[in-house]
């Protein structure tokens, strides 16, 4: 279903908007002139944030007695920037012993285990800090208060009902926390963490007799694992990414990060939030999906342009290698799926990889507009991993705490999001688990919840469907989840089809506009779909600038496509 955003009242916001962005803008609750600048200066302050002076202090008691700081990373691209980010601002803030541990997904799992403490004590720890996880990981933090190593935990997912004993929490969504935006992603608690130090250490006349870093030298990765994490883009989640974003496209990003922005032929100075997203978070988390994500953290630390393409186009080599494991798995998960009739659907297969389940869940979430459980074999005899992916009107975490609820014991352990979580069960209770799971869907979903969707800003005119005005929408980002990409809607006729890609499965179409004069317009993957020439189709697309050879044209990117 398509259904048009309410359109809100946008007279107080500047004149001289362009009219289709003033329209999209006050579409998603931006009115105001005051809220349009996403200048530093306009971030909430660090002091918000419950736990942030204890850490300062820790860090800063650590960096003068010039202790071992080791990182306690992830294997996603949150994880991996929020290492970096960790561990290039505490150097830069005079730390001279800084490293890190990062678990490997198909050997120790998911947060600070028992296992990874004993990899930093092995390092010479003599603080621990977190980054994206540990707010679950009471073993982990045990282990190291019973070897005497304080651990601060910097996280953003959502805490249980226990909290570890840890040193000192930050994390936005801890019980009793104040911070306005609850939407940080783990990299961005972390880059907050560095601001309340480096405040911490002035006051303390630190920087007497040394520069004092700019900790927005770090913004580019922050933007990464910001949009990366899918978090939503809140007001100040927005000021981190435009920041970023701005750096990149300047041409001050991390050798790393350039180097993986060449690997997948993307010119710097035009990348946007979709390129975060979709092209270098993609590459970045194929480390830690197919092998161990230190590939990754290494690129983003590196220091020279020569090193960093070396590990880029490592990157760039696992991506290729993920996109055919998940392009075989989706086929064969697809399949599964048209058999089952469940709300809350699980799948399984014994060949599966287990770090592309994840993946794979979210392509059949997005083909069946229901929420999907991918299971593989883990390294554990008898033991599955699951990745899930859900739909709005259903938490996914909540979901499979409630299963835990009413089936203590069935489920190992399981975490994560609204819309995206992980568990592990034993195999043998797969088809209890998908019974008790569906039954919760079913409970929890209404058919007006399972019917897709698609939000819309209403049609073009002729006159708006042009170059100025995807210009003007490419510049007023960042766009992402929560503050999405403008779509619009409209009736064209086929001029002309042509099948891109080897095997065919891209469809750019060359399209009459209503009023007269052509549009190209591509579909990928949309081969099952084809409209011939000469019939009528109506469109969900969104618009962009397609820049080749020096020139620039409008192009559309079909989003939803329905013959007439």
């Amino acid at each position: 279903m398509v259904r048009r955003r309410p359109q809100g009242d946008h007279g107080g916001l500047p004149e001289q908007l362009h009219p289709v962005l003033r329209r999209a803008y006050a579409a998603r609750g931006l009115t105001r002139a005051e809220d349009l600048p996403l200048e530093l200066r306009a971030l909430l302050p660090p002091a918000g944030l419950r736990g942030i002076d204890a850490a300062a202090e820790l860090l800063m008691t650590a960096i003068l007695a010039q202790e071992r700081i080791v990182i306690a990373g992830d294997y996603d691209a949150d994880g991996a920037t929020a290492t970096a980010v960790a561990v290039l601002g505490l150097r830069a803030l005079g730390a001279e012993q800084v490293d890190y541990v990062v678990p490997n997904r198909f050997t120790m799992g998911y947060g600070l285990s028992p296992a990874l403490t004993e990899m930093a004590l092995a390092k010479g720890a003599g603080l621990l800090v977190t980054v994206d996880n540990g707010i679950a990981s009471l073993a982990g933090v045990a282990a190291a208060n019973a070897a005497g190593l304080p651990v601060l935990i910097t996280d953003h997912h959502l805490a249980g009902d226990e909290l570890p004993a840890a040193a000192a929490i930050v994390n936005p969504n801890q019980p009793g926390c104040g911070f306005a935006s609850k939407h940080l992603a783990g990299v961005g608690v972390m880059f907050y963490v560095l601001l309340a130090l480096r405040a911490r250490l002035r006051a303390a006349g630190h920087f007497a007799e040394r520069s004092e870093p700019n900790l927005a030298e770090l913004l580019d990765l922050v933007a990464l694992g910001t949009v990366a994490d899918v978090v939503k883009l809140d007001h100040n989640n927005r000021i981190l990414v435009a920041q970023g974003l701005a750096r990149i496209r300047a041409g001050r990003a991390r050798p790393g990060l350039q180097a993986l922005l060449q690997a997948a032929g993307r010119v710097q100075t035009h990348i946007n939030s979709g390129d975060l997203g979709f092209v270098l978070g993609p590459r970045l988390n194929a480390a830690g999906r197919l092998e161990d994500m230190t590939v990754g953290i290494e690129c983003l630390l590196a220091a020279n342009a020569e090193s960093a393409r070396t590990l880029a186009g490592q990157l760039d080599s696992l991506n290729r290698e993920r996109r055919d494991i998940e392009a075989q798995m989706r086929d064969e998960a697809l399949e599964l799926a048209a058999a089952n009739s469940a709300v809350g659907v699980c799948l399984f297969d014994a060949g599966w990889h287990e770090g592309v389940v994840g993946l794979v869940a979210s392509r059949v979430k997005d083909r069946l507009h229901r929420p999907v459980i991918a299971f593989a074999r883990a390294t554990e005899d008898g033991v599955l991993k699951g990745s899930g992916r859900s739909i709005g009107g259903l938490h996914l975490r909540d979901a499979m705490a409630a299963v835990d609820a009413h089936h203590p014991g069935l489920i190992v352990r399981f975490g994560g999001h609204a819309m995206a979580a992980g568990l592990t069960l034993p195999e043998a209770a797969l088809e209890k688990f998908s019974q008790a799971f569906d039954a919760e869907c079913r409970a929890r979903l209404d058919a007006d919840a399972l019917e897709e969707v698609l939000e819309t800003d209403g049609e073009l005119q002729d006159a708006e469907l042009h170059l100025d005005t995807a210009r003007a929408l490419e510049q007023a980002g960042p766009w992402g989840q929560g503050f999405p990409e403008p779509r619009f809607e409209g009736h064209f006729e086929v001029v002309e089809t042509r099948a891109l890609g080897a095997d065919g499965r891209h469809i750019k179409y060359r399209l009459r506009l209503p009023g007269g004069g052509h549009v190209e317009a591509m579909d990928f993957n949309g081969a099952e779909r084809l409209v011939e020439r000469g019939g009528s189709v109506s469109l969900v697309y969104c618009i962009g600038v397609n820049r080749f050879r020096g020139a620039e044209s409008l192009e559309m990117r079909i989003i939803d496509l329905r013959s007439q």
